[in-house]
């Protein structure tokens, strides 16, 4: 593949819906889409933290982006999905409303999320898609979840 083929390539991105709102995470990041499943509740868990999923032997946490992102519950349905990503070396099960499509993107449709003043936080967002689909916010996982909440997911084995 020559320099032209490879620019042409782009870059990739797993797209979702939470509240009518179109995100976007790098495909890299995502393990796999599974239909919701019933999660076993942790009691006194944070409400952002659904519980947790078995998953092919493994115990992975589900946390609600709805509740992390201070929308409002709601009950999954037949399009709820789970994306099992990587942060930080976990597997975590993020609870979407409905994933739409991979997109592939060059950079020139890639850009920096807008600048706010301080009393609004947009470090969710790593940078904005640009296409005939309209404006995708990329999300920075890293900035959603903090290393603290992370090192409090982190099963390893007993």
């Amino acid at each position: 593949m020559g320099a032209m083929e490879a620019s042409r390539a782009g870059v990739r991105f797993l797209t979702f819906f939470l509240e009518g709102e179109h995100y976007g995470i790098e495909i890299h990041r995502v393990k796999e889409i599974i239909a919701w499943i019933k999660v076993t509740k942790i009691p006194k868990a944070p409400a952002y933290i659904r519980g947790v999923m078995n998953l092919r032997g493994n115990i992975i946490p589900v946390l609600d982006l709805r509740a992390k992102f201070g929308l409002p519950f709601r009950e999954p349905d037949m399009q709820t999905s789970i994306v099992v990503v990587s942060i930080s070396g976990i597997s975590i099960g993020l609870v979407v409303d409905r994933v739409d499509e991979v997109i592939n993107t060059d950079k020139e449709h890639l850009f920096a999320p807008p600048k706010f003043n301080a009393k609004i936080d947009a470090s969710a967002i790593s940078q904005m898609i640009q296409g005939d689909f309209g404006v995708v916010a990329v999300l920075s996982l890293e900035s959603i979840f903090s290393q603290e909440e992370l090192e409090k997911l982190d099963n390893a084995p007993l």
